[in-house]
C-alpha cells in the first residue's frame, strides 16, 4: 500500500510537467498534418516530375545506346558536360516545381479555409491562430524542401542505376562513371541548396504570400504581385531608381557583387555555409518573415469567411 500510494503521486507530478510540453506540441503537430493530408500535390507533384524525369532518361539510354560509345574520344571537359546534362536537367525540374508548389500552397492556405468557409470549422477546435499559421508556414519553408529533397536524392540514384546498366552494357567502366558524376556530391549540393536558397532565403516570399493570403477577399496571386510592382511603378516615376526592385532580385537570385558563399547561386557551393548562416540579407529576411507571419495570426483571428 504504501508503495503505491508513492508512486501515484510521481506519477501525477510527470504528467504535471508534461502536459505543457504536450499541450504545446499536439496541436501544431497534427495542424501539420492536416495540410499534408489536405494539400497531397505537396508530394504527388515532385513524384511526379521525378516519375518523368527518369523515364525520359530511361528512354534516351535506350536510343543513344550507340552513341554512347562516341563519348569516349571526347575532350574531357564536353564529356563530363554531356554526362552530367540529364542529372542537372532532373534537378532543376524539381528545383522549379519545388518552388511552383511551394507558391501555390502559400496563396492558397489560408484563403482557402475562408472560401469554402471551413474556417468556421477549424476555428471551434482547441488549436490557436499562432499554430494553425506556423504549421502553414512550415509546409513552404520546411516540408516541401525536405520532400523534394529526398525526392531528389531517389531520382538521381535511380538514374545513376539505369546510367550504371547502360554504360556496363556498352563494355564502358562502371567506376568510371560512378567517379565522373560524382552524383552523391551533387544530391548532397541540391539538399544545401534547397535547404539555404529555397527555403530560408526565400522565406520572405512565403510570408508574404501567407500574409495576402490571409486577408485577400479575391484573387490572392493578383494581391501577391500588384502591391511590388506597384511600388516599382512609384519609385520609378517619382525618383528615377529601381532600388526596390534590385532589393526583390537581391532576395530572389542574390546579388552578383556579393561573395558566393555569401549566397549559395551553385547546387555545390556548400563548402562555406558559416557565411550563409551568418549573413545580415538571411535575417534580415527571416525577421521581415517573421513579422508578416504575426500579423497573418492576427488577420486569421479577426478575417471571417469570404
Amino acid at each position: 500500500m504504501s508503495t503505491q500510494s508513492n508512486a501515484m503521486p510521481e506519477s501525477s507530478l510527470n504528467s504535471q510537467v508534461l502536459a505543457p510540453a504536450a499541450t504545446a506540441i499536439h496541436p501544431f503537430y497534427w495542424s501539420l498534418r492536416r495540410e499534408l493530408w489536405e494539400n497531397r500535390y505537396i508530394y504527388i507533384a515532385p513524384l511526379a516530375t521525378a516519375a518523368v524525369s527518369v523515364v525520359v532518361f530511361a528512354g534516351s539510354m535506350l536510343h543513344n545506346h550507340q552513341k554512347m560509345q562516341s563519348l569516349v574520344g571526347l575532350d574531357p571537359i564536353k564529356h563530363r558536360d554531356v554526362l552530367t546534362n540529364p542529372y542537372d536537367a532532373a534537378a532543376g525540374m524539381l528545383m522549379a516545381m519545388q518552388i511552383f508548389v511551394a507558391i501555390f500552397y502559400s496563396l492558397e492556405a489560408l484563403y482557402a479555409e475562408r472560401r469554402d468557409r471551413s474556417i468556421l470549422f477549424w476555428k471551434s477546435l482547441p488549436v490557436s491562430d499562432v499554430s494553425t499559421v506556423l504549421s502553414k508556414a512550415s509546409v513552404p519553408i520546411v516540408i516541401v524542401p525536405l520532400v523534394t529533397s529526398i525526392i531528389s536524392f531517389a531520382t538521381l540514384g535511380i538514374m545513376l542505376l539505369i546510367h550504371s546498366a547502360a554504360y556496363a552494357a556498352s563494355g564502358q567502366s562502371v567506376a568510371a562513371l560512378w567517379k565522373e558524376l560524382a552524383v552523391l556530391q551533387v544530391a548532397i549540393g541540391l539538399a544545401y541548396h534547397l535547404v539555404t536558397v529555397h527555403a530560408l532565403w526565400h522565406a520572405p516570399f512565403y510570408g508574404w504570400f501567407l500574409l495576402v493570403s490571409s486577408w485577400a477577399k479575391r484573387t490572392p496571386l493578383l494581391w501577391a504581385f500588384l502591391p511590388p510592382l506597384a511600388l516599382y511603378g512609384i519609385e520609378k516615376m517619382l525618383f528615377n531608381t529601381t532600388h526596390f526592385l534590385n532589393l526583390l532580385a537581391y532576395r530572389l537570385m542574390g546579388s552578383p557583387d556579393a561573395p558566393s558563399m555569401d549566397f549559395p547561386n551553385s547546387i555545390g557551393m556548400h563548402s562555406g555555409a558559416w557565411h550563409f548562416f551568418l549573413s545580415a540579407g538571411l535575417w534580415n529576411g527571416l525577421i521581415f518573415t517573421a513579422i508578416c507571419l504575426a500579423l497573418a495570426v492576427r488577420m486569421r483571428r479577426y478575417r471571417g469567411p469570404s
